[in-house]
């Protein structure tokens, strides 16, 4: 029963982390542009310290809970991201609000390396148990867009930062009392075993095909990073200027980005299910390919076609997310695994960083038809790295009993 708690906290972590990562993308395509006089091409980039912080210190969070405690530095996450969005609230100018955002980046880089490990602990099909975090951390991504521009039409859009903030504080004690509660009912921290650290066999891979994997993973990751980043910020913008008759307030942006991104993020679902059953280079190198496709169809559309299209490119976006991961919880150690979720997310996020601008460049001399083209050759040279993976077991065979973690 704790566990399955546990597993409901790991999910809500997950929409909280997305969720503070673009709250200011919409505040800024919706108000402080006009608030502060500054196109958004201007305002985009004091975003970008954030998303770096995000990357770069996904290793130092990835090391210190395999080293500490996981559970003690998801704590760590939910009290400190919490209060770093109050203090972004409190901000009076482009430079205070881009060291709030620092802030909110440097907490936020905790989840991945440190949540995704915890999911994955003990599991034998990691896809499914993916996937549902996944959607969890999506849900993040649909409720940045409708919740900042829900409060921003009836509050202003400093309380689009406040109260994220609160929930997180609130949930961080909520979740410090269940470690509480589960130590006293005799739950224990399990450390590495002699047993554990000699029982994951890299399914037979040799150094030289082990390697090949990890370079596919780190490119795809990367250029997946990219196109993540690109939608999903870039999104509540494209239907401020796309959805023109179809959404005339920031409310109405903000529920058509959330349909998009809670419809989208089901993808994960059905592909965590593929890739427990099927080929995971079958299945990526298809999510791949679908992505290249809508992305060139996306340009000129506008009204409810560009609105149809950008939800099938979502789909397949979201769809890609547990793929790499469901990859490395097949062929890494379990004490190792935080660190490697962190050397991947930081390959991420530092590539996700440098689009914030990218997109801020592209929007100011083209617009978006450039940057949706853009997107299609990214997604193309993912579908060229997937097809150099080897084919994998439809299952892990590391035993459950032998994969205990640090929690």
């Amino acid at each position: 029963m704790v566990d399955r708690i546990h597993f409901v906290f790991l999910n809500i972590g997950h929409l909280y982390d997305h969720l503070f990562m673009l709250i200011f993308a919409t505040v800024a395509a919706l108000t402080l542009s006009h608030e502060w006089g500054m196109s958004y091409a201007e305002l985009i980039p004091y975003a970008t310290p954030g998303f770096v912080a995000f990357g770069v210190f996904a290793v130092p969070a990835g090391w210190l809970a395999d080293k500490w405690s996981r559970k003690g530095m998801m704590l760590v996450f939910y009290i400190g991201i919490g209060l770093s969005s109050i203090f972004t609230a409190l901000s009076e100018s482009p430079l205070q609000i881009g060291i709030g955002l620092l802030a909110i980046g440097l907490f936020a880089s905790i989840y991945h390396p440190v949540g995704l490990a915890l999911v994955v602990q003990g599991r034998k099909d990691t896809g499914v148990p993916l996937a549902v975090n996944g959607i969890s951390g999506n849900m993040g991504v649909a409720g940045a867009a409708l919740l900042t521009g829900f409060l921003i039409d009836h509050m202003g859009w400093r309380s689009a930062f406040v109260w994220p903030g609160v929930f997180s504080i609130a949930t961080g004690i909520a979740y410090a009392v269940l470690q509480y509660v589960a130590r006293g009912t005799g739950a224990k921290e399990t450390h590495f075993s002699v047993v554990a650290k000699k029982a994951v066999e890299m399914q037979g891979m040799d150094r030289r095909l082990l390697t090949r994997v990890f370079v596919i993973i780190f490119f795809s990751s990367a250029i997946g990073g990219l196109v993540f980043q690109s939608t999903t910020f870039a999104l509540p913008k494209v239907f401020d200027e796309r959805l023109a008759e179809l959404a005339v307030s920031a409310t109405l942006v903000g529920w058509y980005a959330f349909i998009v991104f809670a419809i989208a993020a089901f993808g994960q679902l059905v592909v965590g299910y593929l890739v427990d059953h099927y080929s995971i280079r079958s299945v990526f190198g298809l999510v791949a390919a679908l992505q290249a496709v809508f992305f060139v169809i996306m340009p000129g559309l506008k009204g409810w076609t560009a609105l149809g299209v950008a939800m099938a490119f979502m789909l397949v976006v979201f769809g890609q997310i547990p793929i790499n991961d469901v990859l490395i919880s097949r062929i890494t150690r379990s004490e190792w695994r935080s660190r490697v979720y962190g050397f991947r997310y930081i390959v991420t996020f530092s590539v996700m960083a440098s689009s914030v601008p990218l997109i801020a460049w592209i929007h100011a001399r083209w617009g978006f038809d450039r940057l949706f083209t853009i997107l299609s050759a990214a997604a193309a040279c993912i579908f060229i790295s997937v097809i150099m993976l080897p084919e994998f077991a439809r299952r892990k065979c590391t035993p459950k009993a032998v994969d205990n973690q640090q929690t």
